[in-house]
């Protein structure tokens, strides 16, 4: 029986994109986002949406990275499903 984590997730994360793009390390963007190294690293690492991401990491990351939440967010579709 197949379960919805078996399928690939169309929402692909961007963090580790937007990061090189303004040539921040994890490090860098846990002071100005005001969050953990380990929390950034962590978010930074994933290329599907995190399984936890809440609105206020969310607001602190598009503030620090002067973005929009569609710019972390990105809809692939999936091929052959329709």
């Amino acid at each position: 029986m197949k379960t919805l984590t078996d399928k690939p997730m169309p929402i692909k994360w961007r963090l580790a994109v937007l990061m090189a793009d303004r040539e921040l390390d994890y490090k860098d963007l846990a002071i100005k986002a005001g969050l953990h190294a380990v929390t950034i690293s962590k978010l930074k690492n994933s290329r599907e949406k995190p399984p936890r991401l809440d609105r206020g990491t969310l607001e602190k990351l598009c503030k620090a990275l002067d973005c929009q939440p569609g710019d972390l967010l990105v809809y692939v579709p999936v091929k052959g499903e329709g």
